[in-house]
């Protein structure tokens, strides 16, 4: 047992018998005055009676004590319902209403503020912003709502759609002691799903999108379906294999980079920001990437053969994922692979990693690290891996950033340089930009100025 269990338990014991030793003391007492008093005719089922009612006293306030830390409703900081609680809350909510919304409410520099000010004025500031919203919503006639990580209302979200942007706009001029406070939020209904599980994705996928405001409206599909449709597609390798041909500042074509969009049971196509969030919810990473590597390496044909595959990092990171692409690497020689890898998060063991890379470019496969210029992980990869190429975010992939950032440009391009690496851009649409590109001398272009995207599967 580890030790906070040991000291909760302790804590529990001796509370329990605090409260209990007055309860004990009084039954006690009763005992003793009724044996006093009438010890000559009491009968022997008295004494049964007696050790009954103390064994049953003590048995009860324990569990009592014991039950009452188990539940726990209200959190301490914001005194809002706890994740737990609420969660089990909206789901009786959800089944007992056909309509229902939830809403998001995120402050999104909480981290910020915990790493600038301390944690202590990180939950003040939970408190207040708690507390400001619950006020807001009493001026607006809502009251009695469950409230915590997301607030649960009767209801289609259009009733509660102008209501969140309110809140979000008013919410620019609040200031907790001279924090600045930036809150954002998202709305869904049970339109979208019963199921509160899909129902709090779908916030988080809503609010990410809102940040990210390059996204498109997609067409919706029920989560449950979705799952299936992904999972059917990947036992069964639909897939539909496009690829765009990627060019030397020579303008002679190098490489193609493949991208992969799965196809449903009724022939309909599932994009990868669709389908990726899925797969990473269900653990499906290594499983897809493997598939769509053997499926690259069994049904593409060009003169030179070599293919950029986007993969997830983690797979390449897995012993099974490893093993079974050198096998399919040994079975199709012709071919050469390049595993294109993002990630945020950075991977502090970097010597396995380097020791991975290494195994792969024997076997011939080349490695590009990704989204340069955009996640720190990227330039921390570039100095520390063993690797081939990087590929500038397409952030930088119009002539007015490339022009506003030239400099940031010339700088990873340089240090890529030396390093012994080369450089990769995407996404060039016009001849302006693809001449401004040759001048910073970035040694891979690919986008629409030079070729289309097509259907690399024979």
């Amino acid at each position: 047992m580890l030790l906070p269990q040991t000291k909760e338990r302790e804590y529990r014991f001796k509370l329990a018998l605090r409260m209990g030793l007055p309860i004990f003391a009084l039954i006690l007492a009763l005992i003793f005055h009724t044996f006093i008093s009438n010890y000559t005719t009491l009968q022997a089922s008295f004494y049964v009676e007696a050790v009954l009612l103390l064994v049953v006293s003590i048995y009860f306030i324990f569990f009592l004590i014991y039950k009452g830390f188990d539940v726990k409703i209200t959190d301490s900081v914001t005194k809002t319902f706890t994740r737990e609680y609420l969660y089990e809350y909206l789901q009786k909510e959800i089944k007992q209403k056909k309509e229902y919304t939830l809403i998001l409410i995120s402050i999104d520099n909480l981290n910020d503020i915990n790493t600038l000010y301390g944690l202590k004025n990180g939950d003040k500031v939970l408190k207040f912003i708690a507390d400001w919203i619950i006020e807001y919503l009493k001026k607006e006639g809502i009251e009695n709502f469950p409230i915590g990580l997301i607030i649960g209302l009767d209801g289609l979200k259009e009733k509660y759609s102008t209501l969140l942007e309110l809140i979000c706009l008013k919410s620019n001029n609040i200031r907790v002691d001279d924090i600045e406070v930036k809150i954002s939020g998202a709305i869904t209904d049970t339109s979208y799903s019963k199921d509160l599980n899909y129902l709090i994705e779908n916030l988080f996928e809503l609010q990410y999108k809102k940040k990210n405001a390059k996204y498109k409206e997609e067409e919706i599909i029920n989560p449950n379906e979705l799952e299936l449709l992904v999972i059917d597609a990947i036992e069964n390798k639909k897939l539909l294999i496009m690829s765009q041909e990627v060019y030397d500042s020579n303008k002679q074509l190098a490489f193609k980079e493949c991208y992969i969009k799965l196809k449903s049971q009724n022939n309909k196509i599932i994009h990868p920001k669709t389908y990726l969030k899925v797969i990473n919810k269900l653990g499906l990473g290594v499983s897809f990437d493997l598939m769509v590597l053997e499926e690259v390496l069994k049904k593409c044909n060009y003169q030179k053969n070599i293919y950029a595959i986007n993969i997830l990092p983690a797979s390449l990171r897995n012993e099974k994922f490893l093993a079974k692409t050198k096998e399919l690497l040994k079975e199709y020689p012709d071919k050469h692979i390049m595993f294109v890898l993002s990630e945020i998060e950075y991977y502090s063991y970097t010597s396995r990693y380097n020791s991975i890379i290494k195994s792969l470019k024997k076997l011939g496969v080349s490695i590009v690290i990704d989204r340069l210029g955009s996640i720190h992980t990227s330039f921390l990869y570039l100095r520390e891996l063993d690797i081939d190429i990087v590929r500038f975010d397409t952030y930088y992939s119009n002539k007015d950033k490339l022009r506003t950032n030239r400099s940031i440009i010339d700088g990873f391009n340089l240090m890529a340089h030396e390093n012994g690496v080369k450089t990769w851009i995407k996404n060039i649409q016009d001849e302006e930009t693809y001449t401004l590109v040759k001048k910073i001398n970035i040694d891979y272009i690919e986008g629409k100025y030079l070729s289309e995207i097509q259907n690399t599967t024979n």
